[in-house]
């Protein structure tokens, strides 16, 4: 049975400690700090986010929300997708995470909700002892999955590691597609931290910022899988990609109605001809997350793990 690419249900993790963490800092370059009171950040990112799961719901769209807990502290908890995905086949992967505060994310209770939601659960696969040895996967920011075609695309860094990558292909039956992306930084580049920053996967089209990807063969190798795969390429430059425009994922609602979901940061940047590439596949909505993207370095795609599971 192929699986499907875009779903109707997505898990969202609402903050109770939001803020800049400078254990990812260390090498996510979208993130910025400020003076801003750590009160004053939670309260907007709360606030952020909450319209976000309103908006979404009204265009009929399934959002579970789970509530994160006071302790331990968890600044990153908005972010869901890195410790967790959910598969077609039952399966549920958990990921080892590079910053040790981001470790605490992962709780079985979320487990049991999304089953007490109808949802089967056949088998957990868990990576996380991989921690241990300082090797990371982090879920679908590391790796952006075409599940129809069992294509797996993931940017090599210190954060997606080969072999662990490798091995998750293996054992969900993905093919790997591995390649290096930079960005720019101070006049050097560095890797760029997250896959899911630099490339999104459509039913019919990808959005890639290729210019990332400095090695010749490499580029040609992942456009190539694309276009044998049949999808429409929206190429966005550094800037874009600074932007979170890479940052967008594809969902659909309950009348099968599809939507590129995306922030106004990432929406703002994008042309008049990227956008008619777009709504020639599907609607674009767009959500207003200044303060998450700010201090989170992360945005849109990132707060969503998106939930494929069979219902009971």
């Amino acid at each position: 049975m192929i699986s499907k690419q875009i779903t109707d249900t997505v898990l969202m993790i609402e903050p109770v400690a939001f803020g800049f963490n400078q254990q990812t800092a260390v090498n996510n370059f979208f993130q910025q700090n400020d003076s801003l009171s750590a009160e004053s950040v939670q309260e907007r990112a709360l606030e952020e986010f909450r319209n976000m799961v309103e908006k979404l719901r009204k265009f009929g769209i399934n959002v579970i929300v789970i509530k994160d807990t006071d302790q331990p502290h968890k600044p990153d908890s908005i972010f869901p997708n890195n410790w967790i995905s959910f598969h077609s086949d039952g399966k549920v992967i958990l990921y080892p995470m590079f910053a040790k505060n981001r470790r605490l994310e992962r709780r079985e209770d979320i487990l049991d909700s999304i089953e007490q939601e109808g949802f089967i659960i056949n088998e957990i696969i868990d990576y996380s002892k991989a921690e241990e040895e300082n090797i990371f996967l982090e879920g679908t920011g590391s790796m952006v999955l075409d599940r129809s075609n069992q294509i797996a695309y993931a940017a090599i860094s210190e954060r997606t590691d080969e072999e662990l990558f490798i091995e998750f292909c293996e054992d969900l039956e993905f093919s790997p597609i591995v390649f290096h992306s930079t960005q720019v930084k101070e006049d050097k580049r560095y890797p760029v931290y997250h896959t899911n920053v630099m490339m999104s996967v459509t039913e019919d089209f990808a959005i890639i910022c290729k210019d990332s990807i400095q090695n010749i063969k490499e580029r040609k190798l992942v456009l190539d899988f694309l276009h044998t795969t049949k999808k429409e390429v929206i190429s966005i430059s550094e800037e874009q990609m600074n932007l979170f425009l890479g940052n967008s994922l594809q969902l659909e609602n309950d009348k099968k109605d599809k939507f590129l979901v995306m922030s106004n940061t990432a929406y703002q940047s994008l042309d008049a001809g990227q956008i008619n590439v777009i709504n020639k596949y599907t609607q674009i909505l767009v959500f207003n997350i200044p303060t998450i993207e700010k201090y989170g370095g992360g945005s849109v795609r990132c707060m969503l793990a998106e939930i494929f599971l069979p219902k009971a």
